[in-house]
């Protein structure tokens, strides 16, 4: 992955954190950007979040689908690039995976005790 890149991916995380505590409201849920990868020829960027709590996922991704169009016309607005990549959003999976690899250490150091 080219710096440039880098550089790029970090940039929309922190704008579309911005954006999102901005502009849509959860109640009692924690939303969290974790990493964006944007495709090489910057037109498209997906957003890998986590939510807390795991159960309000279907919810928040429904409220985002709702305002992604808004989302990405606030992001073309504030980011000065010829191209701005369009954003897509997903469950981030490591953390889910990690979740539950602590739950089975924790199972496997219950059951030796």
């Amino acid at each position: 992955m080219s710096h440039r890149i880098k550089r790029i991916n970090e940039l929309l995380r922190q704008e579309i954190s911005k954006l999102i505590l901005r502009e849509i409201e959860f109640e009692d849920i924690l939303v969290t950007i974790n990493q964006v990868e944007t495709s090489s020829d910057l037109s498209h960027a997906k957003v890998k979040i986590s939510i807390m709590p795991t159960e309000k996922k279907e919810l928040v991704l429904k409220i985002i689908e709702r305002n992604i169009y808004h989302l990405q016309q606030e992001l073309n607005k504030k980011l000065y690039m010829k191209i701005v990549p369009k954003i897509r959003f997903e469950i981030d999976q490591a953390e889910i995976k990690a979740q539950r690899i602590e739950e089975i250490l924790g199972k496997i150091k219950k059951d030796k005790s």
